[in-house]
């Protein structure tokens, strides 16, 4: 449609929020000319339902081909009886491999970001001496901001799509990102604790929760982790192929229908479950959930070959 044509009040199109966090890291930590750096941290227990906040973690890190960098292996942060140590097996050889939190560097070439890709498990002992080991580590890589990756059981249908959202304490990220401030009240993990206590030592942070069904919540649970996956997508400009992760997103919701129509009680669970989240909610598809499927959508498109006709 020529310029001269388009109606007054048509709505001028928004800078994607990847572009936008971005920008504002650059310019709040004065390096114009680099890529700031973002430390993505997600940790296996009672902050990872499904095992969806450490799976897109760790999809994540594999796409972006990271290399570990540090490892916090510190026997005062665990609980053996509570996180046991594996036996594995490599070829011929067995080993005992311990509860550690490993951080890997990755520079994806689809965003305008380096990552520190955190992964681990939720430590039993310690929290205030583990949270400043991770905020040491962030500080002698440059981080200019942390992003936090969690999810929680809710009561919420496996048939809807999973509700992943973000916030932040940071005021100035909430402008930018157009993002609330976190409201939760009550008991909390060690993904809290960090977002509170980067927060207050000047390092910006930003949570994602995905909200997976409380009655199927056990691990695997693709749906939730394509939810957080594509939410890191728009808020760091990635690039991921998650037609694997999609279909076992599929394949698991009629897995779910399954056991559903074989139990009156938890079809008609589901079915109020689904009448709660619809009406408050339609009509679903906004126009920013159109744009930033579109914007997805273009990423993803590869350039023709050109030998291709």
């Amino acid at each position: 449609m020529d310029q001269q044509n388009q109606p007054e009040d048509a709505p001028e199109q928004t800078e994607a929020r990847a572009a936008r966090f971005a920008r504002h890291l650059r310019e709040s930590t004065d390096v114009a000319d680099e890529r700031p750096t973002v430390m993505v941290l997600a940790f296996e227990g009672w902050n990872d339902a499904g095992g969806a906040a450490s799976s897109a973690v760790r999809s994540i890190t594999t796409a972006g081909d990271g290399e570990l960098v540090e490892r916090i292996d510190d026997e005062d942060y665990y609980d053996y009886q509570f996180t046991r140590p594996r036996v594995r097996r490599t070829g011929s050889h067995r080993e005992i491999v311990w509860p550690a939190t490993k951080i890997y560097r990755a520079r994806p070439q689809t965003c305008e970001l380096d990552l520190l890709l955190v992964n681990g498990v939720e430590p039993s002992f310690r929290w205030q001496a583990f949270t400043a080991d991770i905020l040491t580590k962030a500080a002698e890589h440059d981080v200019a901001a942390i992003v936090l990756v969690g999810a929680l059981l809710a009561d919420v249908p496996h048939t809807r799509p999973i509700p992943a959202a973000l916030s932040s304490e940071d005021p100035a990220l909430q402008d930018a990102l157009d993002v609330d401030e976190p409201t939760y009240e009550g008991p909390t993990g060690i993904v809290g604790v960090l977002a509170h206590t980067a927060n207050q030592a000047g390092i910006p942070a930003v949570s994602l929760w995905a909200a997976v069904p409380h009655y199927v919540g056990q691990a695997p649970s693709p749906k939730a982790q394509l939810a957080l996956m594509r939410q890191l997508e728009d808020l760091l400009g990635l690039t991921l192929d998650v037609e694997e992760v999609s279909e076992d997103a599929e394949a698991w919701e009629r897995g779910v229908d399954e056991l559903a129509q074989e139990d009156t009680d938890i079809a008609e669970y589901v079915q109020r479950l689904e009448e709660a989240t619809d009406t408050p909610n339609l009509p679903e598809a906004s126009g920013e959930a159109i744009a930033r499927e579109f914007e997805r959508y273009l990423r993803r498109r590869r350039p023709p070959d050109p030998g291709d006709s």
